[in-house]
């Protein structure tokens, strides 16, 4: 009996220890997610990674936004389209990258369960916008490329609003009738139940839509890389061609529309890179997105953070890219970083220190 008595008590003491070892999301609440946090230095270190990312997708997109929407100069179709990406990566820094960031350190949701759903619907909604926003600008620097003297009556500011507004458009109809309608995990109905708990939040999606939003992200892709390859083959021709101009009377003819014509392939190939890193970001996700859905969801945790993050700061790398091959907006940063915007006449300054400058 006093033997029997040991072993229980034991067993108590065991319990004991494995409970306490386990830290909920929430203690002392019933259905609390288990908490998996890193230990202090990684924890500190991640911290500080994902929030640098937050703060230049928030403040280098804010520079994007006032230096285009401030100086007249800037006031073109391009530029238009351009503020309202910047704008879309902006709203990432702000509503849900900082979030994200707790959420993946901590490994518990701590902001509501109303908001968990907002904060997906967001992240949805403005990756998209940001796909259908490039899809756009690639079309625009198609034109702009192929013809570039008849390009400023073929696609002007009302224009790109239009692209704008369907970019954004379809982009949040989307998004929030997806995760508000439920229809995102018909038949993942078992796996919603055994992964519901307080401070979680998952929203898995089935394989119809996976395989729909991979599709509403792959198509307009490959229509990017055939307009740019194109433009990059009209933009090789007309260079060899300017370059074997040897009459001097008849390349004077033609400096203007020489000088267009370079100007435009500089901004496509900026633009282009842009597309490039965004592609180089988002398609891993994608990809395993897709793989995941069909697979019975075996991507390791931490495999998905790191895909995850690489999407959320691709949002703040637009602004390095345009800082870096951009000379305008160099110059843009130090205006509004001196305060010299606040002057009267600040939005009619000359940006451009050269005529093929863009």
């Amino acid at each position: 009996m006093e033997l029997l008595e040991d072993s229980h008590q034991e067993m108590r003491i065991n319990n004991s220890y494995q409970l306490a070892a386990v830290q909920l999301c929430f203690e002392n609440v019933n259905r609390s997610c288990i908490k998996t946090p890193y230990s202090p230095i990684p924890r500190m270190i991640l911290y500080v990674v994902f929030g640098f990312g937050a703060v230049l997708a928030v403040f280098g997109n804010l520079l994007v936004i006032i230096a285009i929407l401030h100086f007249k100069q800037l006031h073109t179709p391009t530029n238009f389209l351009i503020a309202s990406l910047a704008c879309a990566d902006f709203l990432v820094g702000l509503t849900v990258m900082p979030f994200s960031m707790v959420r993946s350190v901590e490994s518990c949701w701590y902001f509501g369960e109303s908001y968990c759903k907002f904060h997906t619907c967001f992240d949805g909604s403005f990756c998209y916008a940001s796909l259908f926003h490039l899809c756009f600008i690639s079309i625009d620097r198609y034109i702009a490329v192929t013809d570039p003297l008849v390009y400023p009556t073929k696609f002007t500011v009302p224009i790109s609003g239009i692209c704008i507004v369907v970019s954004w458009g379809c982009s949040v109809t989307y998004s929030f009738s997806l995760f508000y309608t439920g229809v995102n995990d018909d038949g993942l109905e078992d796996m919603v139940i055994a992964l519901t708990c307080v401070g979680g939040c998952q929203a898995p999606v089935n394989q119809d839509w996976v395989l729909f939003g991979f599709l509403l992200f792959f198509i307009p892709t490959i229509a990017m890389l055939i307009l740019y390859g194109k433009i990059f083959l009209v933009a090789k021709h007309q260079a060899r061609k300017i370059e074997s101009t040897i009459n001097q009377t008849q390349a004077s003819a033609e400096s203007y529309k020489d000088r267009v014509a370079k100007r435009e392939r500089k901004a496509a190939k900026t633009l282009g890179i842009a597309v490039a890193v965004f592609l180089v970001s988002w398609l891993p996700y994608f990809i395993d997105s897709l793989i995941d859905a069909y697979m019975n969801f075996i991507t390791p945790p931490y495999v998905y953070e790191i895909l995850l993050w690489c999407v959320y700061y691709n949002s703040a790398m637009n602004p390095l890219i345009y800082a870096f091959f951009y000379p305008w907006f160099r110059k843009a940063i130090k205006l509004i970083v001196s305060g010299t915007v606040l002057r009267n006449d600040s939005s009619a300054m000359n940006l451009f220190s050269e005529k093929v400058e863009i």
